[in-house]
């Protein structure tokens, strides 16, 4: 079906096609609906493919772009501008995924459909649309998040006719995206369900559980037996509401029962797909995301044609639809889809906005500038040092905190260390760790890290965090270098109480300048508070399950024991 509106109050007229039908290899049908220009001529197309409902992306043209706070922002419209692509002379195409929306087929597990892969349909969608009178043969995709972990999928499946992606904020770590540190994070729990500021997947009765169909009902029993045992999972009713009844709850059961990584992830992990990408792809992240930043980077290392980096300024959460990297997008597809030469491929490859400096740092490759991995030791009276400790633990008495589940309070306990104040700014750039030698009561606990940057006046902004849960504590030996700890994810080790461990939290890639008169602080917790500087940046979801249990937690920082922040100082900048 085609219509032709007028969006804009008359200033632009756009064409419509409503309801295409896209046939896929094995006979399914995808729905979509194409925006173009009203003058019927062939053009570029950009696809965008979700199970968001593509009648909720249509609201990008009714109502202006919505930042945070705002309660019309929306986190689930994310395939883009639709005036601004068809202003640009692109059709925008966008597509339900099977099972979604008003498609056909059946969408199985978190990126499964039905036994077909989704590269699988991208490959075909995207060839479909390249057939098409009203495209030029020329396709690129769009669109952020859920939309730019789809592009990556579709481009390693190399479509002929996918001349270039553009990927902004897009996950691909599909274990990282869910549970960082071993810690799980409710934002997908958002994204899949509909909840605070998310309308979430357009689930249809087609949608289904990969475990419900894989495994047979005593074993899922025994699975879900266990999940329930979790004193965390105990305490958080969610996650008992789902896992008693699966049924709408899908896509989130599928998650909740898969809480080590493994084949199960790794199987549809756009980080390895990217090793098959051969086409012009450009991957765009925002500070204050630092798993997705860690992953994108990844992705990057892994891409085989040209390529570009671009890390952008804090805050996190862009809006919705995401208009702030459409410019620079724009440019991209100009020189890829239209062959107009602007001299994009003459800038640099990777551009990275520093914090606190505010400039942007330009390269070749992650990071830009080699740093040297500098120790900030954990030292008595909330001080961090370049000098370790000398005392022994008989004198550097351990730091401690207990933490009462939230079921008891909704006090959340933090340790918090500090460096003098800078006198000369300081840049660091890479990624970090926090060595953390710790004694606990139980047999779990989580260990929270957030770095800031306190500026003289007390203003703050967040730098980098790591999470690690005590129960994932073994390391990848192989991929672990100082400063760079990698952990498998792959099986979780209780904790001997009374036992002092060392405990390496990844801090995620990060780029800031502490300038003069700043201070580096590191707070240390096992929950995160309820609210703050930074949370307040987020949708509702965006936390991480705590600990269920009451935890006695004693922090070792003594000769012996040298817990300390591993950070990326460049070498310019070294301390001492």
């Amino acid at each position: 079906m085609t219509d032709t509106r007028t969006w804009n109050d008359g200033i632009q007229d756009i064409r419509i096609r409503k309801d295409l039908s896209v046939p896929m290899r094995d006979g399914t049908r995808l729905a979509a609906d194409a925006y173009e220009g009203n003058d019927q001529k062939p053009r570029p197309a950009l696809v965008a493919l979700s199970p968001y409902g593509k009648e909720l992306q249509a609201m990008a043209l009714t109502m202006p772009p919505q930042k945070r706070p705002s309660p019309l922002w929306d986190g689930c419209i994310e395939a883009g501008d639709i005036s601004r692509v068809v202003a640009e002379d692109y059709v925008h195409v966008i597509g339900d995924l099977r099972g979604s929306g008003t498609s056909e087929g059946e969408h199985i597990g978190n990126y499964n459909a039905g036994g077909v892969s989704l590269g699988e349909d991208a490959y075909d969608f995207i060839e479909w649309v390249a057939d098409q009178p009203w495209c030029d043969g020329n396709v690129g995709m769009i669109g952020i998040s859920y939309f730019g972990s789809m592009q990556v999928i579709a481009a390693a499946e190399r479509p002929p006719h996918l001349k270039a992606i553009f990927v902004s904020g897009g996950h691909y770590d599909f274990y990282e995206t869910t549970y960082h540190g071993g810690i799980m994070w409710f934002m997908p729990r958002a994204a899949r369900e509909g909840r605070g500021g998310d309308s979430g997947w357009a689930f249809t009765d087609r949608t289904k559980s990969r475990m419900l169909e894989e495994y047979s009902p005593d074993e899922l029993k025994a699975i879900v037996d266990k999940r329930l045992a979790d004193p965390d999972v105990q305490a958080w009713p969610n996650l008992v509401h789902t896992l008693h009844y699966p049924k709408h709850h899908e896509a989130w059961f599928d998650i909740i029962t898969n809480e080590l990584d493994g084949q199960w992830y790794e199987e549809r992990n756009p980080v390895n797909l990217a090793k098959n990408i051969d086409i012009p792809t450009w991957l765009q992240i925002d500070q204050g995301r630092g798993w997705t930043i860690d992953s994108t980077i990844e992705t990057f290392d892994n891409l085989g044609g040209p390529k570009r980096l671009d890390i952008g300024a804090y805050p996190p959460m862009q809006s919705r639809p995401f208009v702030e990297e459409h410019d620079t997008m724009f440019r991209w597809y100009e020189y890829w889809l239209k062959g107009i030469d602007n001299g994009i491929m003459d800038e640099p490859s990777v551009n990275i906005f520093v914090e606190g400096s505010r400039e942007i740092v330009s390269g070749s490759q992650w990071p830009p500038q080699a740093p040297e991995h500098q120790s900030f030791y954990l030292r008595p009276r909330g001080k961090l040092s370049i000098e370790p400790e000398p005392m022994t633990a008989d004198y550097a008495a351990p730091d401690g905190f207990y933490q009462a589940p939230l079921t008891v309070t909704d006090e959340v306990q933090i340790l918090t260390w500090s460096t003098p104040l800078f006198d000369t700014d300081t840049q660091m750039m890479g990624t970090g760790a926090a060595h953390i030698f710790a004694e606990i009561d139980q047999e779990d606990t989580n260990f929270i890290l957030r770095m800031w940057d306190v500026a003289p006046g007390g203003a703050r902004q967040l730098i980098t965090t790591g999470y690690l849960k005590a129960t994932h504590r073994e390391l990848d030996e192989e991929k672990t270098s100082p400063g760079d700890p990698h952990h498998p994810h792959t099986r979780a080790v209780p904790v001997e109480p009374g036992v002092i461990n060392e405990y390496i939290l990844r801090l995620y890639p990060f780029a800031a300048t502490f300038r003069t008169g700043h201070r580096l602080v590191a707070e240390l917790s096992n929950v995160e508070p309820l609210v703050d500087d930074h949370n307040s940046l987020l949708p509702p979801d965006a936390f991480h399950l705590p600990i269920g249990r009451p935890v006695s937690h004693k922090i070792y920082r003594d000769a012996k024991h040298q817990s300390r922040l591993v950070l990326p100082v460049t070498a310019q900048n070294r301390q001492g």
